[in-house]
């Protein structure tokens, strides 16, 4: 069976990375409890939403994200049973393609680059699971869809969900 799973906020806390971005600049104390239900820059004043928006498009914002708990270790359970693909959207921003390559990489060497899909529309991808946390990526898919618990989407339902990375385990392992 064929596995693609995600990266933003799924195996990488691009969420946590928009809100350490926006406190230090700004010298803010907002919190993901801040955020339940929306994106990071609903959740600032207006004449600050521009800069969180961009911050994707930043040189360096991709390559130092936090990995997702338990996720290296899940992955690497998974690839036993499944084959395995990371399938992102990379092409949006500039310079994510390269750097989302390069986290990999670093933290996820054990994934082959033969089995990474830096990508664009993920209506594309024809497998048996997908494991994401945009449900329109998992409307547009023809498996399984699993949704993976941000913030920004806690209140999406038709989906299966997942909050962590032992729930992904206990489903699929």
């Amino acid at each position: 069976m064929t596995l693609f799973v995600d990266m933003d906020e799924v195996i990488a806390d691009t969420y946590q990375a928009h809100i350490d971005l926006y406190n230090k600049k700004y010298n803010a104390n907002l919190k993901k409890e801040d955020c339940i239900g929306s994106e990071v820059w609903q959740m600032v004043p207006e004449e600050h939403q521009h800069y969180v928006r961009n911050h994707a498009n930043e040189r360096g914002f991709f390559i130092d994200l936090e990995v997702m708990k338990d996720s290296q270790e899940v992955l690497r359970a998974l690839q036993d049973k499944y084959e395995v693909y990371i399938a992102s959207a990379a092409m949006q921003f500039k310079t994510s393609l390269e750097e989302k390559a390069d986290w990999l990489d670093a933290h996820f060497p054990f994934i082959p680059w033969q089995n990474r899909i830096l990508c664009g529309h993920k209506h594309i991808l024809k497998g048996d699971i997908l494991i994401d946390d945009r449900s329109y990526n998992l409307q547009a898919f023809d498996g399984r869809g699993i949704q993976f618990t941000s913030p920004h989407n806690v209140h999406t339902t038709g989906f299966d969900r997942a909050d962590t990375w032992e729930d992904i385990a206990k489903m699929l392992l």
